[in-house]
């Protein structure tokens, strides 16, 4: 199972879309300090994720959403999702 996740810094006011299998760990490791763009605040929240089984579908979902470069799109999906 792979996870297209969207994170959020309150800090940073940014969003920041990835992949990964280990959901936990890897905001663990986003959340640390480290060189690159989740570096720079240590705040970051899990606020959306979807769910595909091959890891191929995963990066073209993850491609899709970062190729929207829209913030209101991104915020959109990420409130449709919590109703």
């Amino acid at each position: 199972m792979f996870t297209v996740y969207v994170l959020y810094s309150l800090t940073a006011t940014r969003y920041y879309i990835g992949v990964t299998s280990d959901v936990a760990g890897r905001l663990r490791r986003h959340n640390s300090s480290h060189k690159g763009f989740t570096g720079k605040a240590s705040d970051w929240q899990l606020v959306y994720t979807e769910i595909y089984e091959e890891k191929s579908e995963a990066m073209k979902r993850e491609r899709e959403l970062k190729s929207w470069k829209s913030r209101s799109c991104l915020e959109a999906l990420i409130s449709s999702a919590g109703s």
